[in-house]
């Protein structure tokens, strides 16, 4: 989908956003036993630093190894789009959900004797939910707002310089 790196930047900006704002709001749920209002606040709190953190471990670390693991498996242009699109997203999750439990774990919690089981749990409570995000709601709406910012610029300026003039 992204063509160069200002809409890799972009991309990854709005999925980060979107999946932290879903899982800050998952987790402030499962610390309160529920979610509620009451969730909103921590939840818009706690992305002043996990957003951030999630750019910076996708951008630099997380989505070159997911696109090298993903395309060892698939091939865009070969296999259907939407194999391609599952493989990706599952291989990104897969990468991320740890990286972005081990820094909750770490900030939440700090190092301790405890820190890889806290940490193992923290990963075994938001896989799922991380998975499901992603694959059914976060990846189609996020494609779908960088196929408006992006894609329908370029089939309109397209359109524009073929249009056939009136006469």
């Amino acid at each position: 989908m992204p063509k160069n790196k200002f809409q890799e930047v972009v991309f990854t900006i709005l999925m980060c956003l979107f999946m932290v704002i879903a899982m800050e709001l998952y987790n402030a749920s499962l610390i309160r036993g529920g979610l509620s209002g009451a969730c909103v606040p921590q939840a818009l709190l706690e992305m002043r630093f996990m957003l951030p953190l999630c750019f910076v471990t996708s951008f630099f670390l997380m989505d070159p190894l997911a696109q090298k693991i993903a395309f060892s498996q698939v091939t865009p242009g070969v296999d259907h789009p939407l194999f391609v699109t599952l493989v990706r997203s599952g291989v990104t999750v897969s990468l991320m959900c740890p990286a972005m439990s081990f820094w909750a774990t770490l900030i939440f919690h700090g190092i301790s004797w405890s820190f890889p089981a806290q940490w193992l749990q923290t990963v075994a409570c938001n896989f799922p939910m991380a998975l499901c995000w992603q694959i059914f709601f976060c990846g189609p709406l996020v494609r779908r707002l960088f196929g408006t910012l992006f894609c329908r610029k370029a089939v309109s300026a397209h359109a524009a310089k073929h249009r056939q003039p009136r006469i």
